[in-house]
C-alpha cells in the first residue's frame, strides 16, 4: 500500500483495496480524477495514463515539483532536518513563523512541514485562503524515524512519478473543467471524490449543496465510466443524496465500513459507511 507524505481528511487509504477490485482498467485507459485530494487512489491505481486535478493549487504544485524534479526526497529530507531541529529548539513559536512564510510564499517544501506538524494532521484555510491550523503540541516533532518516514513515502510517490513521464497530468482547476474535456473521449475512467457535504470541511473551497447537486446531475446525465466514492450512512443519519440519486437499476452501489481518525474533534472521528457507486454492470 502506498501512503502519500500529505495529511488530508478523508483519506482513501482503506478503501484502496475495495476501489481497484472495482474497476477494470486496460492499457489505454485514461485515468481521470477531477478531486486529488492527497492522491492515495491514484499512487496505488498507478494507471498507465493520468490527467487529476484540484482546486487546491498546494497540492497540484507539491506533486507538479517533484515531477519536473523541482521536489525530490532528498531535498525533503534536508528541509525537514534544518526545520526540524530549529523547531525543537525554538518551539511551538517556529512553527507560527514557517505558517507565516508559507501564507506569503506557498512554498511547497512549508506546506508539507506544517502539514506534518499541526494539529491532527488537518488542511484547513481561511476566508483570505491563509493556511490557520495551529500547531500539533508534541515533542520533538520531526524526530528523526518521524523524518525518514516521510522521506520515504515521498521516495514512493517520486519513483511513481518519474516513471511515468509526460503520462501524468496535475492541473489546478475546478473539476467542471476536467470533466468537460474528457467527458467524450472513449479511453476516460473517472475516479470521484468530491467533498463531502454536511462534513464540517473548511478544505480550500466549500463544497455546498448546490455544487454537490450540480455535480451529481452532471455525472447521471452523461454517458461515462466511473467510480464515485462517498459516504452512505454513519449512526446519526443515512445521506440521502446519495440514495435518492444513486440507488437505481442505472447504478451499483457497493457499501464498505470505515472510520475517520483525522478530524479537528474527538466527535467527528466515527465510523462511518461509506459506499463506492458505479456504472451498472452490463
Amino acid at each position: 500500500m502506498i501512503i502519500t507524505p500529505i495529511k488530508i481528511q478523508g483519506k482513501k487509504t482503506k478503501l484502496v483495496p475495495h476501489i481497484i477490485e472495482n474497476i477494470d482498467l486496460t492499457d489505454n485507459t485514461i485515468w481521470v480524477e477531477p478531486f486529488l485530494g492527497s492522491g492515495e487512489v491514484l499512487f496505488n491505481v498507478n494507471p498507465n495514463k493520468a490527467i487529476v486535478s484540484d482546486n487546491n493549487k498546494l497540492i497540484i504544485d507539491f506533486y507538479k515539483k517533484i515531477q519536473t524534479k523541482k521536489i525530490s526526497s532528498q531535498i525533503v529530507r534536508e528541509f525537514l532536518e534544518e526545520h526540524g531541529k530549529k523547531l525543537e529548539d525554538i518551539g511551538e513559536q517556529y512553527y507560527y513563523e514557517m505558517r507565516d512564510i508559507f501564507n506569503k510564499t506557498h512554498d511547497p517544501l512549508y506546506f508539507l512541514f506544517l502539514n506534518r506538524s499541526c494539529f491532527n494532521g488537518m488542511i484547513r484555510f481561511n476566508s483570505k485562503k491563509e493556511f490557520n491550523v495551529p500547531f500539533c503540541k508534541k515533542e520533538n516533532r520531526f524526530a528523526k524515524a518521524y523524518i525518514t518516514k516521510i522521506v520515504n513515502q515521498v521516495k514512493k510517490i517520486e519513483d511513481i512519478i518519474l516513471s511515468h513521464g509526460d503520462n501524468w497530468q496535475f492541473i489546478c482547476c475546478d473539476w467542471k473543467e476536467t470533466f468537460n474535456k474528457y467527458k467524450n473521449n472513449k479511453n476516460a475512467f473517472f475516479y470521484f471524490d468530491p467533498p463531502y457535504i454536511n462534513r464540517n470541511s473548511d478544505y480550500f473551497n466549500k463544497w455546498e449543496e448546490k455544487e454537490n447537486n450540480d455535480f451529481f446531475n452532471t455525472i447521471k446525465n452523461n454517458q461515462i465510466n466511473f467510480i464515485l466514492s462517498n459516504w452512505y450512512s454513519n449512526k446519526y443519519r443515512n445521506n440521502d443524496v446519495i440514495i435518492n440519486n444513486f440507488e437505481n437499476n442505472q447504478f451499483t452501489i457497493v457499501k464498505i465500513d470505515h472510520f475517520y481518525h483525522v478530524g479537528g474533534k474527538e466527535a467527528n472521528r466515527n465510523s462511518i459507511i461509506e459506499c463506492l457507486i458505479k456504472n451498472k454492470d452490463e
